[in-house]
């Protein structure tokens, strides 16, 4: 897509870090990038450890959040008004998060195992909600290896956007329930997406990935993922900020329907 490398070659040309993946400045008169994506990785670990409180969270959250969409309301391409945004996302905006599969891999029927109701990303006591999707791998053994292709199972990134957070020690034992984790920031869609129970992790913070690119590799880490009673998969929740800069969950089926397929 033409759109597409327009946008590369702005995120490159404005980058001026060693590697022209990572940026670290866009715009001014606002913290650096690199310094949020530092800021966003110590508050989600704060929630995730309970030594912030939710209320104190929310606000960081959305300090970040703000920072983050002023960046990039300063470069012209991520200025899109509604027409323009709906014309982009009817041409193959989306990738299918999982190379060699399609929709058919979704858990349950018709994107059903989506429930929002009760999610409070910022309080980490608060359990039973799961605004997400879960996309299922072949792997009977439960080794992490595609049973189709005898290689890990590579997971690519939905959109295109900029690496927030990585988590990537996650150890058997642990609770905490997303294991190796991905947070990534949309400019255009102005949304996060968290991709979760990954083995290997291949990106960085600071990073910008394009739609489609590999970002990790399906794992089972994660308090729940680990159980044998659970089988292999990719879980992905998009969220969509709000005028305030605090999340929303939305589902992501539908897009994923229409998300082209990559072998």
């Amino acid at each position: 897509m033409r759109w597409v490398g327009i946008v590369s070659a702005l995120w490159i040309g404005l980058s001026n870090s060693a590697s022209s993946q990572t940026i670290v400045s866009v715009g001014s008169g606002i913290p650096r990038v690199d310094s949020m994506c530092q800021q966003f990785q110590q508050l989600y670990t704060q929630i995730r450890e309970e030594s912030l409180l939710p209320d104190s969270a929310r606000k960081i959250f959305s300090d970040i959040m703000l920072g983050l969409r002023g960046k990039f309301r300063t470069a012209e391409p991520f200025r899109l008004d509604s027409t323009r945004r709906d014309s982009l996302l009817r041409t193959n905006y989306f990738s299918f998060p999982l190379r060699y599969y399609s929709p058919d891999a979704i858990g349950g029927t018709r994107g059903e195992g989506y429930r929002a109701k009760g999610f409070d990303l910022f309080d980490y006591t608060v359990r039973g909600s799961h605004p997400a999707q879960d996309i299922f791998i072949k792997d009977r053994n439960q080794d992490c290896i595609d049973d189709n292709t005898d290689q890990p199972a590579d997971v690519l990134a939905m959109t295109s956007g900029i690496v927030l957070a990585i988590e990537t020690a996650w150890t058997p034992g642990q609770e905490y329930r997303g294991g190796n984790w991905i947070w990534i920031y949309d400019p255009v869609l102005d949304g996060l997406w968290y991709y979760a129970h990954n083995n290997a992790v291949l990106v960085r913070p600071g990073d910008w990935v394009q739609s489609g690119q590999k970002i990790s590799e399906v794992g089972r880490t994660g308090y729940n993922a680990y159980a044998a009673r659970s089988p292999t998969h990719l879980h992905i929740m998009y969220l969509q900020l709000q005028a305030d800069g605090l999340p929303q969950p939305q589902n992501p089926y539908e897009w994923l329907l229409t998300a082209r397929t990559v072998n």
